[in-house]
């Protein structure tokens, strides 16, 4: 069975750091695709980073770009997201899924995700 769960979500300050943990089981991890979502109270899902099994790049929206850095440890079958200078517009539930098929750009948009987790919460505020 296929499964995904996230860890490390907590309360910060602004310009503070974490790092969100996404353990992956039931799957070869090399295959997939990992993408980091989050949802604000109110707001609709957001793809926030990705990192593709085919060339290990990671893949990111605009507004985390140079603060946000997605990695991975197939290995230990675990996807990180480390956060720095975290805003208060990134509060927010956070979500990782995996995806066999599709590109980061496809899973960003919500396609081929064929697993969630329950995800965890990051606050950011003073």
């Amino acid at each position: 069975q296929l499964q995904v769960a996230e860890s490390g979500g907590g309360l910060v300050q602004p310009g503070g750091s974490l790092r969100l943990s996404c353990a992956t089981s039931g799957f070869t991890l090399d295959y997939f695709a990992i993408g980091w979502f989050r949802q604000a109270p109110g707001k609709e899902r957001e793809g926030v980073s990705c990192t593709s099994s085919r060339d290990g790049r990671g893949y990111y929206t605009d507004s985390v770009k140079g603060r946000f850095t997605i990695s991975r440890d197939n290995a230990k079958k675990l996807v990180y997201l480390q956060m720095d200078s975290l805003k208060p517009e990134d509060t927010a539930m956070y979500y990782c899924a995996a995806a066999l098929s599709g590109s980061c750009p496809s899973v960003l948009a919500g396609r081929y995700l064929e697993v969630w987790g329950q995800g965890t919460l990051v606050t950011v505020s003073p």
